[in-house]
């Protein structure tokens, strides 16, 4: 399997369920996938952060929000690999949610990742909501 295979296939699977869980209330599985290691940066559609500290704190006030995913797809427009660093683009759709009201939302997304010796650790997000 190529470096590209390996990582798309670990985005279809773990990054996609930990995004899932986080708007279902749980961000455990989302910091999970992050680095521990600096840098890293969230410029979030709800949130920024720049330190561990700020991410958990921003993701644990996310998953307070968020219930009820009825459904989380990734559409993703572009991605690559290299050597130890990779990227993605893409659209979020979900329906979940929010404070307890249903809602159904998109948010355009870039994220760079870094493979770390564990796995793929995501060190950077930027999202924003498309209105």
């Amino acid at each position: 399997m190529s470096d590209r295979e390996e990582f798309l296939s670990w985005v279809r699977s773990e990054l996609v369920a930990a995004e899932r869980a986080q708007f279902d209330g749980d961000d455990g599985p989302r910091r999970a996938i992050w680095t521990t290691e600096p840098p890293l940066s969230v410029l979030g559609a709800f949130r920024n952060a720049v330190s561990r500290g700020e991410l958990v704190e921003a993701f644990e006030s996310l998953a307070a929000s968020f219930s009820d995913c009825t459904a989380y797809a990734l559409d993703l427009i572009s991605y690559d690999v290299d050597g130890d660093m990779a990227y993605t683009v893409g659209y979020e759709r979900i329906s979940a949610s929010l404070d307890g009201s249903p809602r159904t939302f998109t948010l355009r997304s870039t994220q760079v990742y870094r493979r770390e010796v564990d796995g793929w650790r995501v060190v950077h997000r930027h999202a924003d909501a498309i209105t």
